[in-house]
């Protein structure tokens, strides 16, 4: 039976063929711009980001405030830098629960079959029957909202697609030549599932991970636009939207710039991911 082998993940020569890519240079380009902007907020943002001048609220852009001041008269772009911080780390605590839980939960079911493979596939099915955001937001509902409660309703609700993902290629691969060899030198339990299984599956749930990351984007953006985030006065660029919907006909740019930066970090992701699938998938060669 014959196995998909897909591209090694990390090293130098990984590296080299992302920055040969148009598509996932940009996209690398952005992201590091962002996190770095995120990581040396302190030190580049021209004001606090809590600091209110109400006689200098809702200015338009100048060149002491360059995209303007908000209804308290913070300025925005220091917001803006700051707010990267909770988008940012609630898109890592996401990931790092997401993405292992429904890896696992698929390798589980995957090779072992049988009544295993029912009870965590029907689990699955039915966390997938619901609608992920409305059931992410009702878990905030229940938790009350904040970064961790957020980020947790995300990831309990957005593990499914890598769980079926993974189930799928590790049934592939537990009928092959490639286990059965390992498995006659001796290679078995979670020897076998660590060194062998996870290697394999691992490639396609990263792809599928890049590609779901502006979409965790857009979700945590949402939940901070209904108030289910962080809490004032925290920077957040879902609340910041949310606070300029409310003068957005008069004084644009309070929601705008916030907006642009959701549209911009989500493109920048995708860029990413459309690159990681040609270099990882040699389907896409």
């Amino acid at each position: 039976m014959s196995v998909i082998v897909h591209a090694p993940v990390g090293g130098p020569s990984f590296l080299k063929r992302m920055l040969r890519s148009p598509s996932a240079a940009a996209g690398l380009v952005v992201v590091a711009v962002i996190l770095l902007a995120a990581l040396l907020a302190p030190v580049i943002a021209p004001y606090d980001p809590n600091l209110q001048e109400t006689a200098n609220r809702l200015m338009p852009p100048t060149s002491a405030h360059w995209f303007g001041t908000d209804a308290f008269g913070r300025d925005i772009l220091s917001r803006l830098i700051y707010g990267a911080r909770p988008t940012l780390l609630l898109v890592l605590v996401v990931v790092l629960l997401m993405a292992p839980l429904g890896i696992v939960v698929g390798i589980l079911a995957g090779f072992f079959g049988g009544l295993t493979e029912r009870l965590l596939m029907r689990v699955t099915d039915i966390v997938m029957s619901f609608p992920r955001l409305l059931l992410a937001f009702a878990f905030v509902a229940i938790m009350g909202p904040g970064l961790i409660n957020g980020a947790l309703a995300l990831a309990l609700t957005s593990w499914p697609a890598y769980a079926r993902q993974a189930r799928v290629e590790t049934a592939a691969l537990r009928c092959s030549d490639y286990l059965a060899a390992a498995e006659m030198v001796g290679i078995k339990g979670v020897r076998l599932l660590w060194g062998h299984i996870l290697p394999l599956v691992l490639p396609s749930a990263i792809i599928r991970l890049a590609l779901d990351l502006s979409g965790i984007i857009l979700a945590a953006a949402g939940l901070g636009f209904l108030g289910l985030g962080v809490r004032p006065p925290t920077a957040e660029w879902g609340s910041m939207v949310s606070e300029g919907t409310q003068v957005i006909f008069d004084q644009w740019w309070v929601a705008a710039v916030p907006g642009l930066a959701i549209f911009i970090t989500s493109f920048a992701f995708n860029l990413l991911a459309d690159g990681l699938r040609d270099i990882l998938d040699p389907r896409h060669d």
